[in-house]
């Protein structure tokens, strides 16, 4: 692929812009990068920091962890957050809550996550046994209390869910 700026060399930078809502994909070579102020090795070694400055530059301060004590599990600093942009476990988003929530809703737009988990092909089966238990549990319930209407239903959806089981 050829560089979008010059257009004599291969792209070997490749960068993901957000402008006005638009996703804008530029590709550029080594040289129109350097010119830019972009290199390979910038883009994917550039911490959270430094990409947060970039974008707010003032904002992106208050962001960032202000809490002054590590974290008490993985000894991570603030100052190890702001170098790096990366938290040292898990126990850190619980230390750095308050300071990270407006971060993550910045970023995300969103502190909830929305959307499908991946847990392979196991997960999924014991989901679908877990969900076919349930089902028969309230298929029993419904036919126990006579709501004939609501045991079809549930017969209904056992049915869909065996048949994916094959």
């Amino acid at each position: 692929m050829r560089c979008d700026r010059c257009g004599e060399r291969e792209a070997e930078v490749h960068l993901t812009q957000i402008e006005e809502g638009e996703l804008d994909t530029v590709h550029l070579c080594e040289g129109c990068a350097d010119e830019k102020g972009v290199s390979a090795g910038s883009v994917g070694d550039a911490p959270l920091a430094d990409f947060l400055a970039e974008m707010g530059k003032d904002e992106s301060q208050a962001m960032l962890p202000a809490v002054s004590e590590s974290c008490p599990y993985c000894g991570t600093s603030p100052e190890d957050f702001r170098r790096t942009g990366r938290l040292g476990c898990a126990q850190c988003w619980v230390h750095f809550e308050d300071q990270l929530e407006p971060l993550v809703r910045r970023i995300h737009g969103s502190t909830e996550h929305v959307g499908k988990l991946y847990l392979g092909d196991a997960a999924e089966d014991e989901d679908r046994r877990a969900r076919l238990s349930q089902l028969r549990r309230r298929l029993e319930r419904a036919v126990e209390v006579e709501d004939f209407e609501a045991a079809a239903d549930l017969r209904d959806q056992i049915d869909e869910l065996e048949l994916v089981d094959g």
